[in-house]
Protein backbone atom coordinates (compact mmCIF):
# COMPACT_ATOMS: atom_id res chain seq x y z
CA UNK A 1 0.00 0.00 0.00
CA UNK A 2 0.87 3.32 -0.38
CA UNK A 3 2.53 5.36 2.25
CA UNK A 4 1.93 9.15 2.24
CA UNK A 5 4.68 11.94 1.59
CA UNK A 6 7.55 11.73 4.56
CA UNK A 7 6.83 15.17 6.15
CA UNK A 8 7.21 17.06 9.38
CA UNK A 9 3.63 17.50 8.44
CA UNK A 10 3.15 14.57 10.14
CA UNK A 11 4.34 15.39 13.23
CA UNK A 12 2.70 19.18 13.74
CA UNK A 13 0.39 20.34 16.57
CA UNK A 14 -2.61 21.54 15.38
CA UNK A 15 -2.11 24.94 16.16
CA UNK A 16 1.12 24.67 13.86
CA UNK A 17 -0.80 23.28 11.10
CA UNK A 18 -3.15 26.57 11.37
CA UNK A 19 -0.09 28.69 11.63
CA UNK A 20 0.66 27.00 7.90
CA UNK A 21 -2.58 27.74 6.62
CA UNK A 22 -2.75 30.92 7.82
CA UNK A 23 0.56 31.91 6.03
CA UNK A 24 -0.55 30.13 2.64
CA UNK A 25 -3.71 32.68 3.24
CA UNK A 26 -1.45 35.33 3.48
CA UNK A 27 0.42 35.11 0.66
CA UNK A 28 -2.24 34.18 -1.38
CA UNK A 29 -4.55 37.48 -0.12
CA UNK A 30 -1.06 40.04 -0.93
CA UNK A 31 -0.95 37.90 -4.50
CA UNK A 32 -4.57 38.79 -5.15
CA UNK A 33 -4.66 42.84 -4.03
CA UNK A 34 -1.28 43.02 -5.97
CA UNK A 35 -3.11 41.50 -9.02
CA UNK A 36 -6.44 43.43 -8.08
CA UNK A 37 -4.22 46.95 -7.76
CA UNK A 38 -3.08 46.20 -11.50
CA UNK A 39 -6.51 45.06 -12.79
CA UNK A 40 -8.06 48.50 -11.39
CA UNK A 41 -5.62 50.51 -13.09
CA UNK A 42 -6.68 48.93 -16.85
CA UNK A 43 -10.04 48.44 -14.70
CA UNK A 44 -11.71 51.09 -17.77
CA UNK A 45 -10.44 48.74 -20.69
CA UNK A 46 -11.28 45.55 -18.68
CA UNK A 47 -14.41 46.62 -18.77
CA UNK A 48 -14.85 47.98 -22.53
CA UNK A 49 -13.85 44.45 -23.32
CA UNK A 50 -16.29 42.92 -21.39
CA UNK A 51 -19.31 45.27 -22.64
CA UNK A 52 -17.98 44.75 -25.97
CA UNK A 53 -20.40 41.81 -27.34
CA UNK A 54 -23.40 43.65 -26.19
CA UNK A 55 -22.58 47.12 -27.29
CA UNK A 56 -21.58 46.36 -30.77
CA UNK A 57 -25.25 44.76 -31.14
CA UNK A 58 -26.76 48.29 -29.67
CA UNK A 59 -28.76 50.16 -33.09
CA UNK A 60 -30.23 53.61 -33.80
CA UNK A 61 -27.77 55.53 -31.16
CA UNK A 62 -28.40 53.77 -28.44
CA UNK A 63 -25.68 53.20 -25.70
CA UNK A 64 -24.86 51.80 -22.25
CA UNK A 65 -25.34 54.40 -19.45
CA UNK A 66 -25.17 54.96 -16.09
CA UNK A 67 -27.61 56.37 -13.30
CA UNK A 68 -26.04 56.41 -10.68
CA UNK A 69 -23.39 58.21 -9.24
CA UNK A 70 -21.14 55.58 -8.22
CA UNK A 71 -22.57 52.77 -10.82
CA UNK A 72 -18.98 53.07 -12.98
CA UNK A 73 -17.02 53.25 -9.61
CA UNK A 74 -18.36 49.98 -8.83
CA UNK A 75 -18.54 48.22 -12.15
CA UNK A 76 -14.67 48.65 -12.78
CA UNK A 77 -14.39 47.71 -8.85
CA UNK A 78 -16.25 44.29 -9.78
CA UNK A 79 -14.45 43.87 -12.34
CA UNK A 80 -10.88 44.11 -11.43
CA UNK A 81 -12.21 41.90 -8.84
CA UNK A 82 -13.53 39.30 -11.43
CA UNK A 83 -10.17 39.40 -13.52
CA UNK A 84 -8.07 39.28 -10.65
CA UNK A 85 -9.30 36.10 -9.35
CA UNK A 86 -8.50 35.00 -12.88
CA UNK A 87 -5.23 36.06 -13.13
CA UNK A 88 -4.37 35.00 -9.09
CA UNK A 89 -6.08 31.89 -9.44
CA UNK A 90 -2.78 29.95 -10.42
CA UNK A 91 -1.37 31.12 -6.80
CA UNK A 92 -4.05 30.72 -5.05
CA UNK A 93 -4.42 27.14 -6.06
CA UNK A 94 -1.15 26.51 -5.42
CA UNK A 95 -0.83 27.58 -2.05
CA UNK A 96 -3.92 25.60 -1.22
CA UNK A 97 -2.44 22.23 -2.71
CA UNK A 98 0.73 22.94 -0.73
CA UNK A 99 -1.40 22.94 2.27
CA UNK A 100 -3.32 19.93 1.48
CA UNK A 101 -0.97 17.88 -0.64
CA UNK A 102 1.17 16.49 1.60
CA UNK A 103 -1.37 14.78 3.69
CA UNK A 104 -1.97 12.57 0.72
CA UNK A 105 -1.22 9.31 -0.89
CA UNK A 106 0.40 9.73 -4.48
CA UNK A 107 -2.70 8.39 -6.08
CA UNK A 108 -4.88 10.99 -4.18
CA UNK A 109 -2.21 13.78 -4.71
CA UNK A 110 -2.20 12.49 -8.92
CA UNK A 111 -6.32 12.82 -9.18
CA UNK A 112 -6.15 15.99 -7.01
CA UNK A 113 -3.24 17.70 -9.46
CA UNK A 114 -5.48 16.44 -12.45
CA UNK A 115 -8.62 17.42 -10.70
CA UNK A 116 -6.90 20.89 -10.02
CA UNK A 117 -5.65 21.75 -13.20
CA UNK A 118 -8.40 20.97 -15.57
CA UNK A 119 -11.02 22.40 -13.59
CA UNK A 120 -9.12 25.69 -14.09
CA UNK A 121 -8.76 25.20 -17.62
CA UNK A 122 -12.57 24.36 -18.30
CA UNK A 123 -13.33 27.10 -16.15
CA UNK A 124 -11.65 29.51 -18.28
CA UNK A 125 -12.91 27.71 -21.64
CA UNK A 126 -16.32 28.26 -20.28
CA UNK A 127 -15.59 31.56 -19.32
CA UNK A 128 -14.33 31.77 -23.24
CA UNK A 129 -17.16 30.19 -24.88
CA UNK A 130 -19.46 32.60 -22.57
CA UNK A 131 -17.48 35.64 -24.32
CA UNK A 132 -16.97 34.76 -27.97
CA UNK A 133 -20.46 32.63 -28.12
CA UNK A 134 -22.79 32.89 -25.64
CA UNK A 135 -23.19 36.32 -24.75
CA UNK A 136 -22.76 37.71 -28.65
CA UNK A 137 -25.72 35.40 -29.35
CA UNK A 138 -28.03 36.10 -26.43
CA UNK A 139 -27.13 39.70 -26.53
CA UNK A 140 -28.05 40.27 -30.05
CA UNK A 141 -31.34 38.14 -30.30
CA UNK A 142 -32.63 40.19 -27.09
CA UNK A 143 -31.59 43.33 -28.20
CA UNK A 144 -33.14 42.85 -31.40
CA UNK A 145 -36.73 42.24 -29.45
CA UNK A 146 -37.16 45.60 -28.67
CA UNK A 147 -35.66 47.29 -32.35
CA UNK A 148 -38.99 49.28 -32.33
CA UNK A 149 -37.07 51.45 -28.92
CA UNK A 150 -34.12 53.07 -28.57
CA UNK A 151 -31.57 51.17 -26.75
CA UNK A 152 -30.21 53.18 -23.42
CA UNK A 153 -28.96 49.85 -21.22
CA UNK A 154 -27.47 50.76 -17.67
CA UNK A 155 -24.09 49.64 -17.03
CA UNK A 156 -25.08 47.90 -14.20
CA UNK A 157 -27.39 45.96 -15.87
CA UNK A 158 -25.15 44.62 -18.96
CA UNK A 159 -21.82 44.09 -16.80
CA UNK A 160 -24.36 41.96 -14.41
CA UNK A 161 -25.59 40.05 -17.41
CA UNK A 162 -22.18 39.83 -19.22
CA UNK A 163 -20.53 38.78 -16.17
CA UNK A 164 -23.36 35.84 -15.08
CA UNK A 165 -23.31 34.54 -17.90
CA UNK A 166 -19.37 34.42 -18.09
CA UNK A 167 -19.26 32.73 -14.56
CA UNK A 168 -21.51 30.60 -15.33
CA UNK A 169 -20.60 29.09 -18.45
CA UNK A 170 -16.99 28.64 -16.45
CA UNK A 171 -19.51 26.04 -13.98
CA UNK A 172 -20.95 24.43 -16.71
CA UNK A 173 -17.75 23.67 -18.17
CA UNK A 174 -16.74 22.12 -14.87
CA UNK A 175 -19.20 19.18 -15.70
CA UNK A 176 -16.59 16.68 -17.28
CA UNK A 177 -13.81 17.49 -14.02
CA UNK A 178 -17.01 16.60 -11.60
CA UNK A 179 -17.59 13.52 -13.60
CA UNK A 180 -14.25 12.44 -13.73
CA UNK A 181 -13.60 13.14 -10.08
CA UNK A 182 -16.98 11.14 -9.03
CA UNK A 183 -15.75 8.29 -11.54
CA UNK A 184 -12.72 7.88 -9.74
CA UNK A 185 -14.50 7.25 -6.27
CA UNK A 186 -16.77 5.40 -7.41
CA UNK A 187 -19.73 7.05 -7.26
CA UNK A 188 -20.76 6.75 -11.31
CA UNK A 189 -19.82 4.76 -13.87
CA UNK A 190 -20.43 5.00 -18.07
CA UNK A 191 -22.80 2.33 -18.09
CA UNK A 192 -24.80 4.66 -15.19
CA UNK A 193 -24.68 7.94 -16.54
CA UNK A 194 -25.37 6.43 -20.45
CA UNK A 195 -28.59 4.56 -18.86
CA UNK A 196 -29.37 7.85 -17.16
CA UNK A 197 -28.57 10.03 -20.19
CA UNK A 198 -32.38 11.00 -21.09
CA UNK A 199 -32.72 11.76 -16.96
CA UNK A 200 -30.15 14.03 -17.63
CA UNK A 201 -30.70 15.65 -20.42
CA UNK A 202 -34.20 16.74 -18.44
CA UNK A 203 -31.43 18.16 -15.44
CA UNK A 204 -29.60 19.65 -17.84
CA UNK A 205 -32.66 21.76 -19.49
CA UNK A 206 -33.98 22.19 -15.43
CA UNK A 207 -30.78 23.72 -14.75
CA UNK A 208 -30.06 25.92 -17.49
CA UNK A 209 -33.44 27.32 -17.00
CA UNK A 210 -31.77 28.24 -13.60
CA UNK A 211 -28.24 29.45 -14.57
CA UNK A 212 -30.44 31.35 -17.36
CA UNK A 213 -30.15 35.03 -16.69
CA UNK A 214 -33.37 36.01 -18.85
CA UNK A 215 -35.50 32.59 -18.85
CA UNK A 216 -35.74 33.09 -22.53
CA UNK A 217 -35.49 29.63 -24.56
CA UNK A 218 -32.72 30.91 -27.09
CA UNK A 219 -30.39 31.46 -24.15
CA UNK A 220 -31.19 28.59 -21.97
CA UNK A 221 -31.22 26.42 -25.29
CA UNK A 222 -27.55 28.37 -25.39
CA UNK A 223 -26.73 26.99 -21.98
CA UNK A 224 -28.07 23.28 -22.03
CA UNK A 225 -26.90 22.03 -25.39
CA UNK A 226 -23.27 22.64 -24.60
CA UNK A 227 -23.86 20.64 -21.26
CA UNK A 228 -25.22 17.85 -23.05
CA UNK A 229 -22.04 17.45 -25.59
CA UNK A 230 -19.86 18.24 -21.78
CA UNK A 231 -22.01 15.48 -20.14
CA UNK A 232 -21.25 12.82 -23.36
CA UNK A 233 -17.75 14.14 -22.66
CA UNK A 234 -17.55 13.02 -19.37
CA UNK A 235 -19.33 9.83 -19.85
CA UNK A 236 -16.00 9.45 -21.94
CA UNK A 237 -13.89 10.75 -19.48
CA UNK A 238 -14.92 8.27 -17.18
CA UNK A 239 -14.77 5.26 -19.70
CA UNK A 240 -11.20 6.41 -20.47
CA UNK A 241 -10.00 6.22 -16.95
CA UNK A 242 -11.90 3.10 -15.31
CA UNK A 243 -10.45 1.43 -17.87
CA UNK A 244 -8.93 -1.95 -16.19
CA UNK A 245 -5.22 -2.88 -16.93
CA UNK A 246 -4.21 -4.65 -20.16
CA UNK A 247 -5.44 -8.53 -19.41
CA UNK A 248 -7.63 -7.80 -17.30
CA UNK A 249 -11.28 -7.94 -17.79
CA UNK A 250 -14.43 -5.32 -16.59
CA UNK A 251 -16.74 -7.49 -14.63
Amino acid sequence: MARRSASSRGTMTFLEHLDELRRRLFRAAVVYVAVLAVCWYFSARIVEFLLRPIQRHLFGGGDIVFIHLTEPFLVYMKASAVVALFVASPFILHEIWGFVAPGLYRHERLVGMAFLFFGSLFFVLGGAFGYYVATPIAAKWLIQLGSGFRAALTLESAFRFETWVLVAMGLVFELPVALFFLGKIGVVTPGLLLRHFRLAVLVIFISAAVLTPTGDMLTMTIFAAPMILLYLLGVAVVWLTSRPAAGERRP
